[in-house]
Order: structure tokens, then sequence, then C-alpha cells
């Protein structure tokens, strides 16, 4: 009665497991066997030791060990859903929800300083668009939004007021934090995380897209600065 009681709970467990497994994501399922597999080795390695094979216990053990670390480090680095990638410049904070693909932003100077874009309506966004005159990469910045949300702005009567004022001044030598926060990705990433990144980003900023030079430019330039960091 015993056997057939272990046996159905195994049963049980296994169904469950496959279930979860299915519907699961992959990054999810990948985690889940590599803690699995510290928990295996551990225990053979556990076993090993306290019988009197320390020769075959110990090295397991370390396998165990490293491959914890290894997991630990894997899991922060993995970018986890709700993640945003985030650009900086002067006067405008975008951020770009990883998942959605929904852009957003903060106004960070100016008549409008704290404000959501999403809050704000149409008029005032091109009125902001006018005051970003004064901060050219931040207006640009803007200009990707307004694209997205507003398809007509810019035939406009006041849509290039304030143009021809040059290039875009650069907003300081790039932090490591902030090359990550644009890639949206953990401190640590590996060279191969960078990459499938800038890859998927670039998908929905490039200028061939309907996207923004700016944003591309600033993906690029984070790539860049963390895969030197990988040399």
């Amino acid at each position: 009665m015993i056997r057939v009681l272990l046996i159905v709970v195994a049963l049980a467990v296994l169904a469950a497991a496959v279930r979860w497994i299915i519907g699961a994501r992959p990054e999810r399922v990948a985690q889940a066997l590599r803690y699995f597999g510290v928990g295996l080795l551990t225990l053979v390695g556990g076993v090993l030791l306290f019988t009197g094979k320390a020769f075959l216990g110990m090295p397991i053990l370390s396998g165990a060990v490293l491959l914890l670390r290894h997991s630990v480090k894997k899991a922060r680095a993995t970018r986890r859903p709700g993640q945003k990638s985030r650009v900086y410049a002067d006067a405008l904070m975008m951020e770009l929800d990883l998942d959605s693909g929904e852009i957003n932003g903060m106004v960070l100077k100016g008549s409008r300083n704290g404000s959501e874009l999403n809050e704000l309506t149409d008029q005032e966004l091109l009125a902001l668009h006018a005051e970003m005159a004064a901060w050219p990469e931040s207006r640009e910045l803007l200009e990707t939004y307004l694209d997205r949300r507003i398809a007509d702005w810019r035939d406009g009567p006041d849509a290039q007021a304030g143009a021809g004022l040059g290039t875009p001044p650069g907003s300081g030598p790039m932090t490591e934090q902030e090359a990550y926060e644009i890639l949206g990705l953990a401190p640590g990433a590996a060279e191969t995380e960078i990459r499938q990144a800038h890859r998927r980003l670039m998908k929905r900023v490039h200028p061939d897209t309907g996207g923004s030079a700016a944003l591309a430019s600033r993906l690029n330039a984070a790539k860049d600065f963390l895969l030197r960091r990988h040399v």
C-alpha cells in the first residue's frame, strides 16, 4: 500500500513538473535545471563523503559550489520581465519597456520638469518640443516619442521650430551603470548577453524602422563600452 502511494505521489509530482516546464519561460526552465543540478551534486557528494569515499565526494561537492556560483551570477545578469532600457539626456529621460516595446519618458528640466510624457496632452507635448530647442539631444529623443504617439505631428507649423542648432552635444562620458541601464541588463552580464540585448533593442529603435538615430547611437555606445571591458 505504501509503495503504491509513493508511486502515485511521484507521478503527481512528475505531472506537475511537466506542466510547469510546458508553461514556463525557457530561461526559467534553464535556471531551475541549474539549481536542480546543484542539489543533485550536493546530495551525491554528501552521500559519498559520509560513506567514507571522500576522494569522490569532495570533487563532486566542489563542482556543486562552482555550479551554484555560476547559477547565481547567471540569474543576476539575465534580463527579467518588466525590465526597461533607460537613456538619459540633458533634459529628458527616455524609457523603453523591453517586453512590450512601449516608450515613455520623464522631463528633467524646463516648465514640465518631473512630468511623464504619457501624462501630457498632445498640445503640451508639442509645446515641450518647442521648449526643448535649448537641449537638442533631448529634443531628438522626444521626437522619437512623438513619432509613435502623434503620427502627423511633423506636418504642424511648429514642428521644425528651433531646428538648425547643430549637432547635439554629448552628455558626458558614459558610466558602466548607465551602459547597463541603456541595454536593460544587470551588472555582470556576459558578452553574449550584451550582444543579444543590443541586437534586440536595435530592431526597435533603428532609424530604418522608424526609430531614432539618437537612441541607436546610445545603444551602440553602451555596447562598445561594455564589450571593451570584456577584452
